[in-house]
């Protein structure tokens, strides 16, 4: 009798695994974000992703003991990533899907502003810092401490602390509006991933020939456990768009395939 069920790495395989992933209770950011990448690339093995988790580990383990506040906090992780270790990022970074993708962005050490943001998130986790990402409009940074005593880093600048007036400068110039308070408030690990997908579709949308990547990107967002309805619209005029017509007009999500 053949075992139809699909190998480890394979795509439904690790589609599920996301899908799973994203409804427990508590998410693991750094196993989302990889998952993203393993779907991404399939010749990721399960060892990879071991890899990074391990890579990350590791670094939290470079981190000095006793750091106390988030002055302290903020700058041993500046010091760590950005001086030591070089993390950071540049406008050529965005025309890469690899700068989307976690494993890529540990390897290469450059990246998004919100890979790179994951990266001192991850690291920070592992070593008890208070430490969350910060989803400012056309700009992720890092937060630490609680809002009375918020220090806010660029990781894409190498670690760069914000000032007040600098995180105002960030929105208006993506935004053309003043800096909201809500603006400053943790983003949870399914918002962050969500920013993460649409920044990967939005970099296929620039590529006609990469409709494979907005594909895939698309079938992941619609495994969240929230998403909008017109995603499914979308994937459907996409698969029409790719030749799949059947499957367009069935109109089938990602969401179903399990």
């Amino acid at each position: 009798m053949h075992d139809e069920s699909p190998s480890p790495g394979a795509p439904g395989d690790r589609l599920r695994q996301f899908a799973e992933e994203a409804r427990a209770e508590r998410p693991d950011l750094a196993l989302l974000c990889l998952l993203v990448g393993a779907v991404a690339d399939p010749s990721v093995r399960e060892e990879d992703l071991d890899a990074a988790q391990i890579e990350l580990d590791r670094l939290a383990g470079l981190l000095p003991f006793g750091l106390v506040g988030p002055r302290a906090w903020a700058a041993a992780l500046a010091e760590l990533l950005g001086a030591r270790c070089d993390f950071r990022g540049s406008h050529g970074d965005y025309q890469r899907l690899e700068s989307s993708l976690l494993h890529e962005v540990l390897r290469r050490r450059r990246g998004l502003p919100i890979l790179l943001s994951v990266v001192w998130i991850e690291v920070a986790r592992r070593a008890g810092a208070p430490v969350y990402g910060v989803a400012l409009p056309g700009h992720f940074v890092v937060g630490f401490g609680d809002p009375h005593e918020q220090v806010l880093a660029d990781p894409f600048a190498g670690g760069r602390r914000l000032t007040g007036p600098d995180a105002e400068l960030l929105v208006a110039g993506a935004t053309g509006a003043p800096l909201d308070p809500s603006m400053l408030t943790p983003a949870d690990p399914l918002h962050v991933v969500v920013r993460i997908l649409n920044n990967i579709r939005a970099w296929a949308a620039t590529r006609p020939e990469r409709s494979d990547v907005a594909l895939w990107a698309l079938d992941l967002s619609l495994l969240l456990p929230s998403h909008p309805a017109r995603l499914r619209y979308e994937r459907a005029q996409l698969l029409v768009q790719r030749g799949e017509f059947a499957a367009g007009a069935v109109g089938r999500g990602a969401e179903r395939v399990f």
